[in-house]
């Protein structure tokens, strides 16, 4: 039989992603790719394949999925209800999922983006030189009630291994640069800036995410223009009304608004992640630094694999040892489905 997953129900967000594209900025198609890269990294890691297979992006609420083969899966990102038969699976971790069993995946609980990892990733045909959809430019299409995703070849056989993550669902500070129209900002201005506690407005989709604040926007004097030119995510475009909007994965690739400041990188799943209502942060740090940071990012995120570890339970809750985890006639020792606790 083929390797599947079956949808049965989806929220309006769930979209196939993976890191996305490059080199087609040219062509007036931003990177896209997943809202937070490092929960790509997470799963693969914890699924010991590359950081590069698609997975199940799950924009607030996830859905109810079945395999039509026993399936290793790893659930990272903003966690989220979730349950396998009726049965609570634990969060930043990897599981057993037979075949025809059914995964249900709820609300967020915290952030804003959830992933669901398949062994083997998500086998559907690329575009571009990326599976990832693309709603924006057209490219592929939401999951949807009896969606038939195909499922790559298994690379590995390990279940029941978990990580610590970073805390990133929340909001807080967001580390910033200079970017092109900075210096166009009265230096009061971009001290205020710095200065105020924003709050992530309800309005934010895949390109972008508005910040609302107290008091008058920010404004360059006279009310200058600039001629549209290359954007990328990360950027802070100020609009009209003095509205920074921080611009993710699916960002236009070219735009007229002023621009105050950019977020760098390694922060822009923390500006993804942050749930309606979370409280944000901007914090000015030289180029020097940023490109250092950005280095020491990659380099962590390169040694997710490394910090993996089996999930622990309570003796006690050892109460068939046929409920385990049982590969190529070895018993692991670690149960596939882990119950919260």
């Amino acid at each position: 039989m083929t390797r599947a997953l079956i949808c049965h129900s989806a929220g309006p967000g769930v979209t196939v992603q993976d890191l996305g594209r490059s080199g087609t900025l040219a062509l007036g198609l931003s990177r896209g790719g997943a809202a937070d890269r490092q929960a790509l990294y997470e799963g693969a890691a914890l699924l010991g394949q590359p950081p590069d297979y698609a997975a199940l992006e799950l924009a607030g609420f996830g859905g109810v999925f079945e395999p039509t083969q026993d399936m290793r899966i790893a659930l990272t990102g903003a966690p989220m209800v979730a349950q396998i038969d009726g049965r609570s699976v634990r969060w930043n971790a990897s599981h057993l999922l037979s075949a025809h069993a059914r995964l249900s995946l709820g609300a967020v609980t915290a952030g804003s983006y959830g992933y669901l990892h398949l062994g083997g990733g998500v086998a559907s045909p690329l575009v571009l030189g990326a599976r990832s959809t693309h709603l924006t430019a057209g490219l592929g299409q939401a999951i949807v009630a009896g969606t038939v995703l195909p499922v790559g070849i298994d690379p590995g056989d390990a279940v029941g291994m978990t990580l610590d993550v970073a805390p990133r669902f929340a909001g807080g500070e967001l580390r910033v640069t200079a970017s092109l129209q900075t210096d166009t900002f009265p230096r009061e201005t971009l001290e205020r800036f710095e200065n105020t506690e924003f709050t992530r407005d309800p309005r934010a989709n895949r390109m972008g995410v508005k910040m609302a604040m107290p008091g008058q926007g920010f404004h360059i004097p006279g009310g200058l223009q600039v001629l549209s030119e290359i954007i990328v995510p990360g950027d802070i475009q100020v609009t009209g009304d003095g509205t920074p909007f921080v611009l993710i994965a699916e960002s236009q690739t070219t735009g007229g608004y002023p621009r105050i400041a950019t977020v760098i990188p390694p922060d822009l799943a923390r500006a993804a992640q942050a749930p309606v209502g979370a409280k944000i942060r901007f914090r000015f740090v030289s180029l020097e630094e940023a490109v250092d940071i950005h280095r020491r990012d990659q380099t962590d995120l390169r040694r997710a694999p490394g910090r993996v570890k089996p999930l622990l339970r309570e003796p006690a809750d050892l109460q068939n040892l046929a409920e385990f985890q049982l590969i190529s006639g070895a018993t692991s020792g670690v149960a596939p489905e882990e119950e919260n606790r």
